[in-house]
């Protein structure tokens, strides 16, 4: 963005006229027009007072370094969203092959429940390991709250779901040692949630 741009966005952000911001410098609106349009470029003396009146400094001004900065704190911001949406989708599909490999083990491929059941906990384990790594190495940024509201009411919701129906299929089954899949189908779901809400908040963003 070349100067001229930047006074023309100043000046609009400030919600000053072409005449306010002369009447302020001492010049004429034609001049003004002239600075904006690159036709001619304000002198020496009015720089300063051009930084005051838009409470800028003069780097930001004449080379906009404010601006690139700002850019690459967003293109990190996105990139650093999307290595977390990558790490959970992954973590995500290895709790969806623990589910189907349980599913499959014992009853269709006829493997030692002990160890479908050791294999389950392990790729359960991969894919928690890779969430947990991956938020913990790209962590949300600092501006950013810790909690979103609106997955913390999720969670809350998904969760006490969750309780009741572990609670009705395990007195009623009293089969207690298979129903606690239901907390990996919790953890699933929850994940599921995060990296929807966080691929929706990319998208609003580019």
């Amino acid at each position: 963005m070349g100067l001229d741009e930047r006074l023309l966005e100043l000046r609009k952000k400030e919600h000053l006229s072409q005449e306010e911001v002369a009447d302020k410098l001492n010049v004429s609106r034609q001049t003004v027009s002239k600075w904006e349009t690159g036709q001619s470029t304000p002198d020496f003396d009015k720089i300063l007072p051009l930084c005051e009146l838009f409470n800028i400094s003069t780097d930001e001004l004449i080379k906009g370094e404010k601006e690139e900065e700002e850019k690459v704190v967003v293109n990190n911001t996105t990139e650093i969203r999307k290595k977390r949406a990558k790490g959970i989708g992954i973590g995500i599909l290895s709790y969806f092959i623990a589910v189907v490999w349980i599913m499959i083990a014992i009853p269709v491929l006829f493997i030692n429940p002990i160890v479908a059941s050791g294999i389950f906990l392990l790729i359960g384990g991969i894919g928690t390991t890779y969430i947990v790594y991956t938020c913990i190495v790209y962590k949300k940024e600092k501006e950013k709250k810790d909690e979103d509201p609106l997955l913390k009411k999720i969670e809350s919701i998904v969760s006490m779901i969750t309780l009741t129906i572990y609670l009705l299929v395990s007195f009623a089954t009293m089969a207690w040692h298979i129903t606690w899949i239901l907390w990996i189908i919790y953890a699933l779901v929850i994940e599921i949630i995060k990296l929807m809400l966080m691929l929706k908040e990319n998208k609003n963003e580019e």
